[in-house]
């Protein structure tokens, strides 16, 4: 039997008029944007489909648009035929996953999102945190180095664990910087500084994981129907209690992604499917499994060629 996998980016693969082509032939998902400017009090369909890509990017922007242009695709998937046996999203993707899993309703998945973003953005000025992807150092020698770089008095961690050869650092501006620096001294290809708004995954955001917990606990946490990956632990998530957990530790622990694409494969997955913008965790899936099956799904074109292939899976 094919065992498939819906999995869910994060921030970053956001790009204006994410879902416009799905909006603009489907009832279904021109309601679901539509629900999700309800739920917010403000146009984020106009943003996610006109920009500009500078307001889009804003933490407190882009994340519910990539849940519910996740959430958006998850649906046409599934009405075309093809379920999911596990999801997993990378970090706010994972709230895509739990939608998708039932574990949250949309309206209180978009709105947690929201409020995750502001807590986010919130927790650490702008200009103040950094992150960088370094490229050829493995975990151990690159966690030396921030744990050096720390003690000197700047905060910088292991945030994304993505793929052999791609580690995610973050912290403050000061502490990434002399971390990149001191990582191609120990042998790293490259630091590449990436653009984003603060130090995700990183002990600066305690503050927002303190004001999340408040809201998580108000949420209606449902039995997944679908096993989710953890993000934390990578590890199955079956029960509301770890899941709550999971939502509030997830906000500071690094991204297991290359162990969370293991899980999956360990239960016999062979076909992954990466539900919205963009192609950054189809790419790493085939870094860390060259065998496996990996699909992206974000237009008419894309999900027509899905549905193609998967006339030769038995299911």
């Amino acid at each position: 039997m094919t065992k498939i996998a819906f999995i869910f980016p994060g921030q970053g693969s956001q790009q204006v008029g994410m879902g416009a082509q799905f909006v603009e032939t489907t009832a279904a998902s021109k309601a679901l944007y539509k629900r999700a400017d309800e739920m917010l009090g403000f146009s984020l369909a106009n943003l996610m489909l006109n920009g500009p890509q500078e307001e889009l990017t804003l933490t407190y922007h882009a994340q519910p648009a990539l849940l519910t242009t996740g959430v958006m695709v998850a649906n046409k998937i599934m009405e075309a035929g093809i379920r999911p046996h596990y999801t997993a999203g990378h970090s706010l993707g994972e709230y895509s996953a739990f939608v998708a899993s039932g574990v949250l309703t949309f309206d209180e998945a978009v709105a947690t999102v929201h409020k995750r973003g502001l807590y986010m953005d919130e927790a650490v000025p702008a200009g103040q945190g950094a992150m960088a992807a370094i490229l050829g150092l493995d975990a151990e020698p690159l966690k030396a180095v921030c744990e050096a770089v720390t003690a000197e008095g700047n905060v910088v961690q292991l945030a994304n664990l993505n793929c052999p050869g791609q580690i995610v650092i973050s912290g403050t501006k000061e502490g990434v910087d002399k971390a990149c620096v001191a990582a191609k001294e120990a042998g790293a290809k490259r630091a590449i500084p990436l653009v984003v708004s603060g130090p995700f995954h990183s002990s600066l955001m305690q503050p927002a994981a303190d004001k999340l917990a408040e809201t998580v606990e108000q949420l209606t946490i449902g039995q997944p129907t679908i096993p989710v990956v953890s993000n934390v632990t990578s590890e199955l998530l079956t029960d509301a209690v770890a899941i709550r957990r999971e939502m509030v530790e997830q906000v500071v622990s690094p991204v297991l992604w290359e162990q969370n694409v293991s899980t999956l494969l360990e239960q016999g997955v062979t076909v992954f499917i990466e539900c919205g913008p963009g192609k950054v965790l189809s790419g790493l899936v085939k870094k860390i499994d060259r065998t496996a099956q990996v699909y992206c799904v974000y237009d008419e074109e894309s999900l027509q060629a899905l549905l193609e292939a998967a006339k030769e899976w038995v299911v």
